[in-house]
């Protein structure tokens, strides 16, 4: 019997069965863009722990970081007696982050527990309740986070009841709605002024390229659109920047490329090299309209965590890992826009960066009076093609028996998404791509 075998009995009978796991493998150490199980089979990891290791899974700086930060102190609670490596990664926060407005930020541990804080902050800070969000979002599992998330099955099924004042609205999703993006941004700002009041929004909350709800990149225009509305209606534009920050699209963060400066900005996942981190950064003005003590946690900025983070950060800047992803971006871009020129059933080609997916459909489906359009191969390609959630997860697992790590999403569950780590090299990314091509048959 393997090892990974006895630990999945093991497994079954400790762990609850709603905590899913991809593969029944289990990871013995992992580095350069490869995990190795404990029975030896090496496994390329396109997946980064949902874009959690952008810098590696044990990046040197990190490691000593962390072990230097543990022999001194592990907690103490920033809120009982602080330390600065918390203030230390605030500061990186605001100089980081879009906008050259004076900044402040706070610390939390979960990407949900950020989201949660951001509306938190906005409500206080403007007076107002609604919040705004978009078909196919995700924004966390918390009871408030699962309202504002798109997709019911695994994520909200089961759950309710869920928080009020939350008011879905369409999101821009080239691929299926053919719209510019301020064709699409007059669709939902229209949405939002006769069904909610414009007066009555707190906060318009957004990734800037969605994340679980299938790596939808909005048409050009679309966020600044939104961004110019919520300024004019007073109320805060807040990205959620968990799944893209950091490096991920080619710049820190995915808003800087439609040259929006959020007034609240969500960070986790791939700033501290794998440690739980999080963060809301935002305007001073809306961050400090909170009365003492009104934000905060346990565990919030736990100082370990910061200490990986600041070292993540470094790491970032030295080994320059924007351009790391840009370079990700065009090698893998043209192989996966070859494979949908040889495949029907690949719909659509998209992303930024090191954040890249392709949108499996029903090779000839369309919705019914569905327009077309020219796609990324070059094809007439039916807008609303049906979804093949079948096909999408029969790829996932020949790519799993290959050795190639892949993750899917999507509200149909029909994307397979790649989030390579960035300091992931070349050779590497050209076996996993190889992997791929054999994967879809």
């Amino acid at each position: 019997m393997s090892l990974s075998s006895d630990l999945h009995k093991r497994r079954t009978a400790a762990v609850a069965r709603g905590v899913g796991s991809m593969i029944t493998s289990y990871v013995d150490h992992a580095g350069g863009g490869t995990l190795t199980d404990v029975d030896g089979r090496e496994w390329i990891d396109l997946a980064a722990g949902i874009a959690v290791t952008n810098v590696g899974n044990a990046a040197p700086r990190v490691v000593e970081a962390v072990r230097r930060q543990a022999e001194r102190f592990t907690h103490t609670c920033f809120m009982i007696a602080p330390y600065e490596s918390y203030v230390a990664v605030c500061e990186q926060l605001n100089s980081l982050t879009p906008g050259a407005f004076e900044k402040r930020s706070a610390l939390f541990n979960s990407g949900a527990e950020a989201v949660e804080n951001a509306v938190k902050i906005a409500r206080h800070a403007t007076g107002r309740q609604a919040v705004v969000v978009f078909d196919h979002a995700y924004h966390g599992r918390t009871n408030l986070t699962m309202a504002l998330t798109a997709k019911s099955m695994p994520y909200k099924h089961g759950f309710g009841p869920f928080a009020g004042e939350i008011y879905r609205v369409p999101m821009s999703y080239p691929f299926r709605d053919g719209l510019t993006g301020p064709d699409a941004a007059a669709l939902a700002i229209n949405m939002i002024e006769k069904q909610v009041g414009a007066d009555q929004v707190a906060a318009v909350l957004i990734e800037p390229i969605q994340g679980e709800g299938g790596f939808v990149v909005p048409a050009p225009g679309f966020l600044s659109s939104l961004s110019a509305w919520a300024k004019a209606a007073g109320a805060l534009f807040v990205a959620d920047e968990i799944q893209t920050g950091f490096c991920r699209t080619g710049d820190w963060f995915a808003s800087t490329f439609e040259g929006v400066e959020p007034d609240l900005i969500t960070t986790a996942k791939g700033i501290a090299g794998g440690l739980p981190l999080a963060a809301v950064t935002g305007r001073a003005s809306m961050m400090d309209a909170v009365h003492v003590g009104g934000l905060g946690g346990t565990y919030g900025g736990n100082p370990v965590a910061c200490a990986a983070a600041l070292a993540s950060i470094e790491t970032m800047r030295e080994l320059d890992l924007c351009a790391a992803a840009r370079r990700i971006e065009s090698v893998m871009l043209p192989r996966l826009r070859a494979m949908a020129a040889d495949h029907p059933f690949i719909g659509d080609v998209r992303g930024r960066g090191a954040m890249l997916a392709m949108e499996i459909v029903v090779p000839g489906s369309a919705a019914p009076g569905a327009l077309t359009a020219e796609r990324v191969h070059g094809r007439g390609a039916p807008l609303g093609a049906t979804p093949d959630p079948a096909r999408t997860a029969a790829i996932q697992k020949a790519a799993h028996e290959a050795g190639l790590l892949l993750l899917t999403c999507g509200t149909h569950s029909n994307v397979i998404r790649f989030l390579p780590p960035l300091v992931m090299d070349d050779t590497t990314l050209k076996q996993a791509l190889t992997l791929l091509k054999s994967a879809l048959g």
